[in-house]
């Protein structure tokens, strides 16, 4: 009787956890019911979905997408092989691919001819049976013993279907695969009529380029992940047949610009069901106006043709410019463009981030930041301009003797002999002739960290991948001091000589930007903001003497004839001597000249930097000296084009 009594106590304790876990169970129901859909229901993604646009400062669009009709195969859990296949063969009736190739052919042939097994003899088979023939043999003499005549027996539709089974079956089982883009109008809608299992059609995105190649390659391009990046991808919920930025502004701003893609439930019938409709990527708004790149552009092709008509420009092809904001670091115009042998024109704009050149006397107003700092420049004190003779090195003048000059006139005049005296005192010297500096790696620092102070030998931060910075000398020696206090020893970027301009503008080396801001629509999701790098390594007094020389030389000096007086400007120019390889063989052959400007206007709450370099004007197996000033010419038409129109 105890027993028994025991025995209903622990029906009882039984049935009441089970009751009492029934009752959570229905609590929490809908819990429980989406684990088992989550276990169950099967959802594919779309095909790509519209990237974000990229428009200018103003709206203009300069990268849209047009969409193309897409065919698509969603691999179904649990399909067969021969269901595959069938698929395959509906499509090729309907749709026109390219025929497969042989290698495509072989293996559908393979597929609905029982593998080819009355390819293999029975000898063979014992060879196989006693392993001294290996599954891959096997595989191997099937493979090669499907012979062109077997193949011609087919039919059009069997080696359309070899292609379309190829692609169905390409990459990743779980991931979504291209069929066939830009399909027909009559061919998407019989595709979508007749209900294909796991075949959709979709409209995929192209990127289109309103204004041709105008900044194209800085806009920056799309395609398939790259494999070195895969896992990158991966891990943040890419699929591997995604199209993702690639270069440039297109990667790097990613993130913002991809679009969400449709989500699709597959149906028991092996259908699919639209659950999520797809999104448009954010827009991306630049700092560029594309009005002034326009003009920029014209103004360099213009001025190119005109500098093929002198004399001594057999190299001369290419010219660069750029525009920005220098109280704010945004480019306002980007460009680079080369004239090529059959009368066509390239867009090289790239190169402003990643070519470099010597600058010559447009380095001045940073490296004679380095007098006024050591105390080695006192303000309005006179020198007479002349040259330097270092043990066993050339003299090293002016471009002329500059007779009495003092800190302006040196800037204005752009006098040598001044910025030797500097480099000396660096040393410890006064200067004798014939003497020896002993100039160290400390004394070429003390001059590169003022330079980087101001955004020279060092990167910008601008937001394109790839920037580089131009080339740091390696070499110590007297004479090479020398030269790098005038721009003829280390090499810059075009986009670092911006950054230096715009420093010697605002006093601070502000970060440099092209874009200006995210939308979504109307809504601002994130906006450039001014980025100060750092300040320059000068007191403001000096600084302000620094432009008030360089504002005489666009008033008197070396750059009058480059900008118009009333806009105020403060600049400065240089000359260098450069090298050039005539024959692309690797060696550089032919000593050239580049002149480079370097300014901002107007002097005071300065509203546009201009960046110009005119590489290889002049050559120095020429049979006259004239020398055609490209930089002088293009930097005039565009400030006087900003001045007049903004």
């Amino acid at each position: 009787m105890k027993k028994n009594l025991y025995l209903y106590l622990f029906l009882i304790a039984i049935f009441g956890v089970i009751f009492v876990k029934l009752i959570f169970i229905w609590s929490n129901k809908d819990f429980y019911t989406r684990a088992l859909e989550n276990k169950t229901i099967i959802y594919v993604s779309g095909g790509s979905a519209p990237r974000g646009r990229i428009l200018d400062t103003n709206g203009k669009v300069l990268v849209d997408n047009i969409g193309v009709k897409t065919i698509y195969y969603n691999n179904i859990k649990n399909i067969t092989t021969n269901k595959e296949i069938e698929i395959a063969y509906k499509l090729a009736s309907i749709l026109s691919v390219e025929d497969g190739s042989i290698d495509e052919q072989k293996k559908l042939w393979l597929k609905e001819n029982n593998n080819g097994s009355n390819l293999i003899t029975k000898e063979e088979y014992i060879l196989f049976d006693e392993r001294k023939l290996t599954q891959e043999d096997i595989d191997n003499l099937k493979y090669e013993r499907i012979s062109t005549e077997i193949l011609d027996q087919e039919d059009k539709i069997f080696r359309k279907a070899s292609k379309i089974y190829s692609l169905m079956n390409k990459g990743y089982a779980y991931s979504k695969k291209e069929i066939l883009k830009n399909v027909s109008e009559e061919e998407y809608a019989k595709v979508i009529e007749e209900s294909i299992p796991g075949v959709t059609g979709e409209l995929s995105w192209e990127r289109i380029y309103l204004y041709g190649d105008t900044l194209k390659n800085i806009l920056g391009s799309v395609g398939d992940i790259p494999k070195e990046e895969k896992e990158n991808y991966l891990s943040n919920g890419y699929e591997l047949t995604d199209t993702v930025g690639i270069s440039y502004l297109e990667k790097q701003y990613e993130e913002y610009l991809k679009g969400e893609k449709a989500k699709y439930l597959v149906n028991s019938d092996n259908t699919l069901t639209l659950v999520e409709e797809e999104k448009k990527g954010y827009d991306l708004v630049l700092s560029i106006d594309i009005d002034i790149q326009l003009k920029v552009e014209e103004i360099i092709k213009d001025k190119i043709l005109l500098g093929k008509k002198y004399p001594n420009t057999t190299y001369y092809k290419d010219s660069y410019a750029l525009v920005s904001d220098p109280l704010s670091g945004q480019i306002i115009a980007m460009a680079g463009i080369r004239h090529n042998s059959d009368d066509s024109w390239s867009d090289i704009s790239l190169n402003v981030i990643n070519k470099s050149f010597t600058i010559g006397s447009a380095v001045k107003g940073a490296t004679i930041a380095v007098g006024y700092k050591y105390g080695l420049v006192e303000m309005g004190k006179y020198v007479n301009d002349s040259c330097i003779k270092l043990y066993l090195t050339p003299q090293k003048c002016s471009f002329k003797n500059l007779g009495r000059i003092n800190d302006l006139d040196a800037l204005a005049y752009s006098s040598n002999y001044f910025q030797f005296l500097i480099a000396i005192g660096i040393t410890g010297n006064t200067y004798k002739p014939n003497m020896k500096l002993n100039a160290t790696n400390e004394h070429f620092k003390i001059y590169r960290d003022m330079l980087a102070s101001f955004g020279l030998g060092v990167k910008t931060g601008i937001d394109l991948p790839g920037e580089t910075t131009g080339i740091i000398g390696s070499k110590v020696a007297d004479d090479l001091l020398l030269n790098l206090a005038i721009g003829q020893y280390d090499t810059y970027t075009p986009i670092e000589v911006l950054q230096y301009i715009n420093s010697m503008a605002s006093g601070s080396r502000l970060e440099l930007s092209i874009m200006k801001e995210i939308k979504n629509g109307d809504e601002v999701i994130l906006e450039n903001e001014i980025n100060v790098l750092n300040d320059v390594d000068l007191d403001e007094e000096y600084l302000d003497r620094i432009r008030e020389g360089l504002k005489l030389v666009l008033s008197k000096g070396t750059g009058k004839i480059y900008v118009r007086d009333d806009l105020l400007a403060v600049g400065k120019t240089g000359t260098s001597e450069t090298f050039y390889d005539s024959n692309n063989d690797g060696v550089v052959d032919v000593a050239t000249i580049t002149s480079t400007f370097a300014g901002y206007f107007p002097e005071e709450d300065p509203k546009y930097s201009v960046v110009v370099i005119t590489p290889n004007i002049s050559h120095n197996n020429g049979s006259s000296s004239t020398m055609y000033y490209g930089a002088s010419k293009i930097t005039k038409d565009i400030t006087s084009f900003l001045a007049d129109n903004y």
